[in-house]
């Protein structure tokens, strides 16, 4: 496979530049940003193009303007994809609860089912997995009923037990930020009470709220036995949006148990 320094060298030949021009090129790219990391000497291209070696960001940067080049296609060529980032974020839980920035890049696919044995009743219990006649592909565009753009996902940290056990510690978050209004009634039981997600000066957190003049008290679930928090509010948090999915496993209660 062509290394990602020879690439670099083509994109530089096809535009007829030679050393001294993307390095000329360089030196107003630094001006412009007012910081010489910007800088690519005319040794140091000579050894990313010829010995392999790795340019720093900034330089990467560089010669990516120069070259006319997406970012996101050289990171490739080094082995970054940048489209992996969320999943592998997935996959190393953190115990704190936090937010959630990554976007979802143009063009982006997922994995879904995109053909079925059979016809599947969704009214009805069933094991889909076992209707997966086929998995592919889709670009995400598809999936504008989930309204990505209104809504805003959260991770409870794997040792937040809160809001345990209607939102369990590991749980996949879905937040509406159009939902910031603290309701003081309108539910009937706590199945049905608004679950607020919120950021204050310590990290974020996870629960019922109520807005009693000027304080913002968030309440943990009574069998969680985590006292609640009072905020000045506004001012020592901000309540994100509220609550509205929720996925997560069932068996964390086990796992307490274990390590308590």
């Amino acid at each position: 496979m062509e290394e990602p320094g020879q690439k670099l060298r083509r994109a530089r030949e096809a535009l007829h530049l030679r050393y001294r021009d993307v390095e000329e090129a360089s030196q107003r790219v630094a001006k412009f940003r007012g910081n010489d990391e910007f800088l690519i000497g005319l040794s140091r291209l000579a050894d990313i193009e010829n010995k392999g070696t790795l340019p720093s960001l900034y330089r990467l940067y560089s010669l990516c303007a120069i070259y006319r080049l997406e970012f996101s296609l050289v990171l490739q060529w080094y082995g970054i994809e940048l489209s992996e980032l969320a999943s592998d974020a997935a996959r190393l839980p953190l115990d704190r609860t936090h937010r959630i920035d990554f976007e979802c890049p143009e063009g982006a696919s997922a994995q879904f089912p995109v053909e079925f044995d059979e016809v599947v009743d969704l009214r009805q219990t069933s094991y889909l997995s076992r209707h997966i006649h086929k998995w592919g592909k889709l670009p995400v565009a598809l999936l504008n009923a989930l309204d990505l753009r209104k809504q805003r996902y959260a991770f409870v940290g794997t040792e937040d037990w809160s809001m345990y056990p209607i939102v369990a510690p590991g749980s996949f978050i879905q937040i509406d930020e159009t939902k910031r209004r603290v309701s003081s009634d309108g539910w009937a039981n706590e199945f049905e009470r608004p679950i607020y997600f919120l950021e204050h000066r310590h990290g974020y957190r996870c629960g019922w709220c109520a807005d009693r003049e000027g304080l913002l008290i968030v309440q943990s679930h009574g069998s969680s036995h985590v006292a609640p928090d009072i905020f000045r509010y506004p001012g020592e948090a901000d309540v994100i949006g509220q609550v509205v999915g929720i996925a997560m496993r069932l068996d964390q209660g086990r796992r307490r148990h274990r390590h308590s």
